[in-house]
């Protein structure tokens, strides 16, 4: 017990503050008009508080209060980094607050702040300002209305008004912290950081700001005003000319009139190709028939050079049009020239016909389809209601589009066609089976209206009771109805 009494009075001793040492005034005197415990220093007045040292013109020290007012040139040695300057200062020992006005800076190895008044906790070493303040480093300037200064850690906290500028671009935000040492900058609230050549916005982040390296999210995007591209997190690395999206995708491209979602994609910017997986979709945006495509991948490829632009899609590629359907392993698509790559076992569906080959390209043109290339193992197939199917097959074979209907098929080698042939009443009159090495096939309202056999022409019209089952149908028939898209979102399923 007797040990206690002896403790608690040490231990209070050692928490009291200490006194304000004054250790040079060129002149002093005593001022009975603001009390008995005041005296007025003049010229070269240096103070020291426990480890801190101010230094001023001139001061009113307040021994009772163990508290001083300081005016001109101010100066306070913090630490050994960390060096304040201003006007007037206010400083109570007891807490070891001080408050300085005027043109005040503080000054450390990695940067300078300026402003009006700042508040300074000598015993937390945090310093905060409330009327605009501007921080210069190496690199970067910062202004904003409110800042909080943490020395121990050399780290800002920005609120209001944050805009920090770099040679390389300008960051605006609502709230951010900035660490001198690293120089990596958090944002949190609606930021934009724009540059000659892009703009990006979130609302949560980072930036490093010493090796052009970034992470955003919340409703992030970034555009380069032909190009843009949001998602739930976006990662930059600009000296790489890399970025990286996850989740809800979304890539437009104003000039090329597409958007490409996803929720995983990868863009390397200075090869000027994106990828876009998870499914991933590109949509050709039109003003009357868009087209929608998918595949397990989709590769963006832009040559600046050459001025054009690809997109692969790879691996069970499938799109919708509503005048056009397709699917194969692969599938590209050149925005130079609208055409459409189709590439391991296609299939092809343009109104009532399916266009099979070992390689289809789909020409088009002001949202329409021009013609129609079917290239080894060619075969264009149609059903004839409750009668069987027409069939066109070939080596290689042409289709010609008008008005997005097909008019004229050309057959160029070991040419075979199966025809349903009709009365213009409608009366069945026979199944017409032919072989030529070339043919020219004319169709209207989805018939066929004439046939032209160029070269080693075979035909022969059957009566419908006379040619077996077995032989109505071509060598390699297959009727793959059951796996065309009937909308958008069956793209997304691979029969």
């Amino acid at each position: 017990m007797v040990l206690l009494f002896i403790l608690v009075p040490a231990s209070l001793a050692a928490q009291r503050p200490t006194q304000i040492e004054l250790v040079n005034a060129d002149r002093m005197r005593g001022d009975r008009a603001l009390g008995d415990d005041v005296r007025r220093l003049i010229d070269n007045v240096h103070f020291r508080h426990e480890e801190t040292n101010m230094f001023c013109d001139s001061a009113y020290l307040y021994t009772a209060t163990n508290s001083l007012r300081a005016y001109g040139n101010i100066f306070i040695q913090v630490s050994d980094t960390v060096s304040v300057y201003g006007d007037v200062l206010h400083y109570n020992g007891n807490s070891r607050k001080a408050e300085l006005t005027g043109r005040v800076r503080m000054v450390d190895p990695q940067m300078t702040l300026t402003t009006t008044q700042l508040f300074y906790d000598l015993n937390a070493n945090t310093a905060r300002y409330a009327n605009g303040g501007r921080i210069v480093d190496a690199d970067n300037e910062l202004t904003s209305r409110e800042g909080f200064y943490y020395a121990d850690l050399k780290d800002f906290f920005f609120r209001r008004e944050v805009v920090l500028v770099n040679p390389e671009y300008t960051m605006q935000s609502d709230t951010l912290r900035y660490n001198t040492l690293t120089e990596v900058a958090h944002f949190f609230g609606p930021t934009t950081i724009q540059s000659e050549e892009n703009t990006i916005f979130c609302r949560n982040g980072w930036y490093d700001t010493r090796n052009d390296i970034a992470r955003f999210s919340r409703e992030a995007y970034y555009t380069n005003n032909e190009q843009s591209l949001t998602g739930d997190t976006l990662f930059y690395d600009r000296n790489l000319g890399y970025g990286r999206a996850d989740n809800n995708i979304v890539m437009r491209d104003s000039v090329q009139n597409t958007i490409i979602t996803g929720h995983f994609a990868e863009h390397y910017e200075k090869l000027g190709i994106s990828t876009v997986t998870k499914d991933a979709m590109l949509t050709v945006v039109a003003e009357n028939d868009s087209l929608f495509l998918h595949a397990d991948t989709l590769k963006s490829h832009y040559i600046d050079s050459l001025d054009q632009r690809w997109v692969f899609a790879y691996h069970q590629a499938r799109f919708y049009r509503s005048d056009m359907q397709g699917l194969s392993d692969s599938i590209v698509y050149s925005f130079s020239d609208s055409v459409i790559y189709l590439y391991h076992e296609p299939v092809l569906w343009a109104d009532v016909h399916q266009l099979t080959a070992q390689r289809i390209e789909v020409h088009t043109g002001e949202e329409e389809i021009r013609f129609i290339h079917l290239y080894d193992a060619a075969f264009i197939v149609s059903e004839e209601a409750d009668l069987g199917f027409n069939q066109v097959k070939g080596r290689n074979l042409t289709g010609h589009f008008r008005d997005n209907e097909l008019w004229r098929i050309n057959v160029y080698g070991n040419g075979e066609t199966i025809y349903h042939i009709l009365e213009d009443d409608g009366g069945y009159v026979g199944i017409n089976k032919a072989l030529a090495s070339d043919i020219v096939i004319y169709v209207e309202d989805r018939k066929v209206t004439g046939i032209r056999f160029l070269t080693r022409p075979e035909a022969q019209l059957f009566p419908p009771e006379e040619l077996p089952e077995g032989e109505r149908l071509l060598p390699d028939f297959r009727w793959l109805e059951e796996r065309r898209p009937r909308d958008r979102d069956d793209i997304f399923v691979w029969r």
